[in-house]
């Protein structure tokens, strides 16, 4: 908007004309106490002062405004037609005028100034905004900086309090923060403690979770500087997420040797008590076979019934034991995984015919479901199957009114893996324990005086997966049944 000040009404009526015509917002005063008045109340791009005025002149009026913040920088032009001489023309600068036009106006030459002026000045209140929300924006990006830097510190200070050993790693993967613990174990905040050569290569085992933004949780040994000591450490890297992207991780180890130690006896003592039932069971069974063949008894008859009955619990003790040494080889590092290219259709096939051939046909039913893998996939043949059967028992244990399972397998090419799942619709798991079944001797206690069992099955599987680079699981609703899976990667 533009302001007119002129005591004549014929000047002011001949201006406002003139502006309106160009589309110009015209506002006018007859005093320089009337301008001052409205120059503080609204805003203004331009103003035309006339210099003489009675009262207060248009000098006075000029050398007032610019004493104020909000009108000192709109620009003004003066109109004369008497003060033509330099040293009034000088005083309408001094004043604070930007321009000093002498009447009679000539209205092109006016207009053309007015059109300057006040694109000038609305490019310089553009100007002044984008400035102060830049200002505005800089001021908060710093108070943001300050109490970042003020989350990032109380966080940092939180993982020194840690009695664990304490990192953070950005997005990249790449360790940006240690805790003073890190350096009982390596010498550098840039690289991973030294581990067993037995074990698993930390870089790698991350590398492979963080492609999959999934948690790393792994059982490693890590090597003291001091002492050159192995000990055992629970290492657990988490990803932070931001929406959909990981931001960055942070992890732990946790020093679990004590406890190992106490693992080991324990896993000793049943490696012993294992090995020394393996004998005189294989016994127990060889002579019960002799039995049976010496009496020729009758299929139908009771005493053959017993000695079936019997060869059954002699068969569940010998998987009991069997499972047991599985658990102390697992335990001591000796579980051996021969893999080499198999095809994985096969190993599925043979394991629903192992299934199906010791369990009443007529009853079970298995839907085989999904995209048949069949393609050759590095894997040990044997385990994957005690796997599979593994998962298949349970599926008919724990649905002793619905014996229908399905069978289903997805090939993902995108995160090169396959997935094999086993559906039941059985008791089914409560949410809060399913990630716990796969933990060794574990028992969920709605199922353990009904189903018996030691709670070692799932974890051998799991052992097995995780040997096999993959990823184990189970989604289950209590009384709607479960669905127990695994990964296996294509390469």
């Amino acid at each position: 908007m533009i302001l007119i000040v002129d005591d004549n009404q014929s000047n002011l009526y001949s201006l406002k004309k003139l502006l309106k015509s160009k589309d110009f917002s015209v506002d006018t005063a007859n005093s320089g106490e009337e301008a001052l008045g409205k120059a503080l109340k609204n805003d203004y791009a331009l103003i035309i002062l006339d210099v003489q005025m009675p009262d207060m002149d248009g000098f006075e009026v000029a050398e007032t405004l610019a004493g104020y913040s909000k009108t000192k920088e709109v620009p003004i032009i003066f109109l004369s037609a008497v003060n033509t001489d330099k040293r009034f023309i000088a005083k309408g600068y001094a004043s604070g005028g930007k321009d000093y036009v002498t009447k009679p106006v000539d209205p092109e030459i006016l207009l053309l100034k007015v059109k300057t002026f006040y694109n000038l000045q609305e490019q310089s209140v553009a100007m002044r905004k984008t400035q102060q929300s830049l200002e505005l924006e800089v001021k908060g990006r710093r108070e943001s900086q300050v109490t970042m830097k003020s989350q990032i510190d109380h966080f940092h200070l939180m993982l020194e309090s840690l009695p664990q050993i304490a990192f953070t790693l950005n997005e990249e993967g790449v360790v940006d923060f240690v805790n003073g613990k890190w350096y009982q174990y390596s010498a550098s905040d840039k690289h991973f403690p030294q581990t067993h050569p037995d074990d698993f290569n930390i870089e790698d085992e991350f590398e492979r979770c963080r492609r999959k933004g999934r948690a790393l949780d792994l059982e490693i040994r890590i090597q003291n500087i001091e002492s050159g000591d192995y000990r055992y450490h629970l290492l657990r890297v988490t990803p932070v997420y931001d929406g959909n992207t990981v931001k960055n991780w942070v992890g732990t180890f946790t020093d679990i040797d004590d406890q190992k130690k106490v693992e080991k006896e324990k896993d000793e003592f049943l490696s012993i008590a294992s090995h020394e039932l393996k004998t005189p069971l294989t016994s127990i069974k060889a002579y019960v076979q002799l039995l049976e063949r010496r009496l020729k008894l009758d299929k139908e008859s009771t005493e053959a019934g017993f000695v079936t009955k019997a060869q059954d619990q002699i068969e569940k003790l010998n998987t009991l034991i069997t499972d047991l040494l599985d658990v102390s080889k697992i335990e001591n590092g000796k579980l051996k995984i021969n893999k080499k290219p198999t095809n994985l259709e096969n190993v599925i096939s043979n394991a629903i015919d192992t299934i199906l051939q010791t369990h009443d046909e007529l009853k079970i039913k298995i839907k085989r479901d999904g995209t048949k893998p069949d393609i050759l996939i590095p894997l040990d043949e044997i385990r994957i199957e005690q796997v599979l059967i593994n998962f298949l028992t349970n599926a008919i244990k724990y649905s002793p009114k619905n014996n229908q399972i399905i069978v289903t397998t997805f090939v993902d090419e995108e995160e090169q893996e396959v997935k094999v799942n086993v559906t039941d619709f059985g008791i089914g798991i409560p949410d809060f324990k399913q990630e716990a079944v796969f933990r060794k001797f574990y028992r969920v206690e709605e199922s353990s005086l009904q189903f018996q069992g030691m709670g070692i099955g799932l974890f051998i599987c799991s052992e097995i997966i995780k040997q096999h680079h993959g990823n184990i699981g189970v989604s289950s609703k209590v009384d709607e049944g479960s669905t127990f899976y695994f990964t296996l990667p294509l390469n």
